[in-house]
This record gives C-alpha cells, structure tokens and sequence, in this order.
C-alpha cells in the first residue's frame, strides 16, 4: 500500500493547510480558560441559587481539570495523527 493510499494520508494533507492549523492551535489554546470560565461561572450561579460561597471554588476547580484534560486529549490526537 503506497503512502498516498494509506487512509491517514488525506487527513494528514489537510492538516499542512495554515488555516487548518491556525483553527486547532486556536481551539488548543481556548480549551483551558473557556472551561475554567464555565465552571467558575456555573458555580456562581449555583452560589447565588443556594445562598451558599463555596460552589465556585468547587466548579472552578472541575473546570480547570476538564480543560486540562481536553488539552491532553487534542495533543495526544495531534501527535498520533502527525507521526
């Protein structure tokens, strides 16, 4: 099977386009403040709701693991499609 065959081919070509590129890094870089915000503001909003001051702490911190965890999950997709 020639490389040009090989079903990661295509995807690899498109992503030497620049602006394929320039959209993922971009997603890469938004993915850990945009979830940190969402959680820190989804425990605000519970705060205000229950009457309680320590939601947002709690939220904030799950927002600060699951953009981690997205972040790892786009390198890795990254890496394993580039190699």
């Amino acid at each position: 099977m020639r490389k040009a065959d090989s079903p990661d081919a295509g995807e690899r070509e498109r992503r030497k386009n620049p602006w394929v590129q320039f959209g993922e890094y971009s997603a890469l870089a938004l993915a850990l403040p945009v979830s940190t915000f969402a959680g820190y503001l989804i425990g605000y909003l519970l705060d205000q709701a229950f009457g309680t001051n320590f939601l947002y702490i709690i939220f904030l911190l799950l927002g600060i693991a699951a953009g981690l965890v997205e972040v790892v999950r786009k390198v890795q997709r990254q890496s394993k499609i580039e190699s």
